[in-house]
């Protein structure tokens, strides 16, 4: 869900632009095409969570297109953690001191940012930025998350939203070997000026082979708007979960005092799933885009489809905006 990082700090910083939105939720994009768009927002997004290594990282690049600016502005974040030590490290290029360093291509998909690149090589894709020299070969699909979109389209704008929901992952996280699983996510369209929410955001590799997203949308004071589930089984096809809720559990409060509900209660009629943050200090603070929020690794347990399962995962809370 990281467009709201940027959304929000937009909005909140008053500057966001007056765009009628590009999203039109009666087109149904393709799932194999991975972009670049002319939406005022786009970006893609690489995650995972190593527990044999110890690791979980995360990777994004943000593309947007003010009117006002004659060519598209670029933002990239990176973070790693360290779950032998709790060390959580966070690296962002952003709007200083030259945010027009940035390119995007396609087909095939060539994404770069500085020395960052992130670049489809024949059915596998590369990133080479900072810590990560990382190669993925997706082993479902590529999928379009019912209904199109994420999103409350009158309310909070929306997104188009696809996914790679499970690739195998090799190479190296500041020079130590790693192998895993991992999830890509690509999403772009409008937003409505003056329209504010909070996401709460989770992807959950099942133990089974099946795979989770999970969000819920939230006015800015925590007042429930949508919350919504995407299973992609096995054979990587995609569908709505019936029923979905998430409860909050347990709280965590930050060192700048912000809460972060770091265990919940996912439920719908295909699962029931208790999912836990496995290194609570996951705070992220992006002056970049001025947004503080939590992103890191997740385990969870319950049933799947009536049967006892266990996954595994990634998850983000979006707080709220830092100020200047």
């Amino acid at each position: 869900m990281k467009p709201l990082l940027i959304c929000t700090a937009l909005l909140l910083a008053g500057c966001a632009p007056r765009l009628q939105p590009s999203f039109n939720k009666d087109i149904q994009p393709s799932a194999t095409d991975f972009g670049p768009h002319g939406d005022f927002m786009e970006w893609w997004y690489v995650s995972g969570y190593l527990p044999e290594q110890k690791l979980a990282f995360h990777w994004a690049e943000f593309k947007v297109a003010p009117p006002e600016i004659p060519t598209d502005v670029f933002f990239s974040h990176i973070a790693v953690t360290d779950l032998n030590t709790g060390k959580v490290t966070f690296i962002e290029k952003n709007a200083s001191p030259n945010p027009w360093t940035g390119k995007a291509s396609f087909p095939p998909l060539k994404l770069r940012d500085g020395e960052w690149t992130f670049e489809q090589v024949g059915n596998s894709y590369k990133l080479n930025a900072g810590p990560l020299a990382l190669q993925f070969v997706p082993q479902k699909p590529p999928v379009i998350h019912p209904p199109g979109y994420s999103g409350v389209p009158e309310l909070t704008g929306a997104m188009y939203y696809q996914s790679i929901t499970r690739l195998g992952l090799s190479g190296t996280i500041n020079n130590q070997p790693v192998q895993g699983v991992a999830w890509l996510d690509h999403q772009w369209g409008g937003m409505q000026a003056g329209k504010q929410a909070r996401w709460d955001w989770m992807s959950v590799h099942m133990q089974g082979g099946d795979d989770l997203m999970l969000y819920r949308v939230t006015t800015m004071d925590g007042q429930p708007v949508q919350t919504f589930g995407s299973i992609v089984d096995k054979e990587g096809k995609a569908r709505a979960a019936t029923n979905v809720s998430m409860t909050p559990g347990r709280t965590w409060t930050s060192a700048t005092g912000r809460q972060y509900v770091l265990s919940w209660q996912v439920k719908a009629d295909e699962f029931d799933l208790n999912v836990n943050a496995v290194n609570d200090p996951q705070e992220l603070l992006s002056y970049g885009t001025r947004v503080a929020y939590w992103e890191g690794p997740i385990q969870a347990q319950g049933t799947w489809q009536g049967q006892s399962a266990t996954g595994q995962g990634m998850m983000e809370l979006v707080a709220g905006a830092l100020q200047r």
